[in-house]
């Protein structure tokens, strides 16, 4: 049994994670070994547990968008790793799904992130994404920090959640689209060749 395999295995055996593993429901990230890129999110969404599929959801397929990749590619080219905070759906809130569980990206991400050592560039999307990797580093808000991009470059890269959800903050925000997502696209492209 491989290190992939054993940390898969005491995943799904945290007693944290009973109630998800009980029901059958596996924890769902990805790793590759030659992965350049990494993506960090809040948590797989309902859809996405559903099928096993990490970004199976129109949150993924305006990421790909974003990323100027092909589902393909995205999939398929051995160069991206998804690793959330939380690797289960957290459920359903008020506005939206649930955080991500306390504790868990503090657990696991560490076991998760070794097996990734040649990752050059990590998204972080979301607030919950660049509170926890940014710490004091990300500004006041998640528009201030995703303005300021250019200051976490090269090793963070925080963008504001795909999420249909989100698309008023995309009309308020053109300069997202206008400015940041052609820098993320060339540097991609870069890190995919």
């Amino acid at each position: 049994m491989s290190q992939a395999d054993d940390i898969f295995k005491a995943i799904e055996a945290d007693p944290q994670n009973q109630e998800f593993t009980q029901q059958g429901i596996q924890p769902l990230y990805h790793v590759e070994p030659q992965a350049k890129i990494l993506i960090i999110s809040q948590a797989p969404s309902r859809k996405a547990q559903a099928s096993m599929t990490f970004w199976d959801d129109p949150s993924g397929d305006r990421l790909r968008d974003w990323l100027g990749v092909s589902r393909d590619t995205f999939y398929h080219s051995g160069k991206l790793g998804v690793v959330p905070l939380d690797f289960y759906y957290p459920g359903k809130g008020k506005s939206g799904d649930l955080p991500p569980r306390k504790g868990f990206a503090e657990k696991w991400h560490q076991p998760v992130l070794s097996l990734m050592p040649e990752v050059e560039l990590t998204l972080l999307i979301g607030q919950y994404a660049q509170k926890y990797y940014l710490q004091k580093r990300r500004q006041k808000t998640l528009t201030a920090t995703v303005q300021a991009y250019q200051a976490y470059l090269p090793t963070y890269f925080p963008l504001v959640h795909p999420s249909p959800l989100n698309y008023g903050w995309l009309k308020k925000n053109p300069w997202f689209e206008a400015q940041v997502l052609p820098v993320l696209q060339q540097r991609v492209h870069q890190l995919l060749q």
